[in-house]
């Protein structure tokens, strides 16, 4: 169980330059025959269960300068007030993107032909099929999408579609539409750190697709905290009393 020290070590983390966050992650023990060898399935595959710990990003664009919006995109983006209305503080579902975000750490549980992300923040989960299995042709939309799963080499390439568009990419209010595809790039590269690729694609709201990068870190001697929503929360609400 982690310490209260070191959960605000977590937290303090928030405060370093994103650019520092975005570093290029590849400095990595792929291929250097003297790194440690990387944990394995038993059909191969690289091991990426365990707790690990996020960087905050608050903001998926900062050091990427302005992202490539859309009209619709841009009105979105420019009309929103994160400080008037913040979905998440009323225990609305963050969506998979800003849970990915978070200060708080996430845990993966892997199997040969499935895994599951566990996110501290809000106490949700998403369950990838890494089978082969396509996304279903017909696909309800939902706050974390619907995710599949497949292999390149030694990265872990997860895919989801299908989201609803109740939901903002960051805490600072990117802008996504129903058309969100999202994909997300795990490479272990070496027994205690993941490089970690985010890739927007969402022809609605952006020109072209972008990129988020950063790195993961092994905390074995953390446990996931509960988290409790309160959705009656004063300061929220004192705004809205008439």
């Amino acid at each position: 169980m982690r310490t209260y020290f070191a959960y605000c070590a977590v937290l303090a983390a928030a405060v370093l330059p994103l650019s520092a966050q975005n570093s290029s992650p590849y400095t990595s023990a792929v291929g250097d025959p003297h790194a440690k060898e990387i944990p394995r399935l038993s059909n191969g595959k690289p091991d990426l269960s365990g707790v690990w710990e996020i960087p905050y990003v608050n903001d998926m664009s900062r050091g990427l300068g302005a992202l490539p919006f859309t009209p619709w995109g841009e009105a979105e983006w420019k009309n929103y007030d994160v400080a008037k209305f913040d979905y998440t503080g009323h225990c609305l579902p963050a969506g998979l993107t800003r849970e990915m975000n978070t200060p708080m750490p996430i845990e993966i549980v892997q199997k040969p032909n499935r895994m599951a992300i566990m996110f501290e923040g809000f106490s949700s989960f998403v369950v990838i099929p890494t089978d082969g299995r396509d996304h279903p042709k017909k696909l309800e939309p939902t706050w974390l999408g619907n995710s599949i799963g497949k292999w390149d080499g030694d990265t872990l390439v997860v895919d989801s579609i299908g989201f609803n568009d109740k939901t903002r990419l960051d805490t600072i209010g990117h802008p996504h539409s129903d058309q969100l595809h999202v994909v997300q790039r795990f490479t272990l590269t070496d027994p205690m750190h993941i490089a970690y690729d985010v890739t927007i694609d969402d022809p609605k709201t952006f020109t072209e697709p972008w990129s988020n990068h950063r790195t993961f870190k092994l905390r074995p001697e953390w446990e996931l905290m509960e988290y409790s929503c309160e959705e009656n929360n004063k300061d929220l609400n004192e705004g809205h009393i008439k």
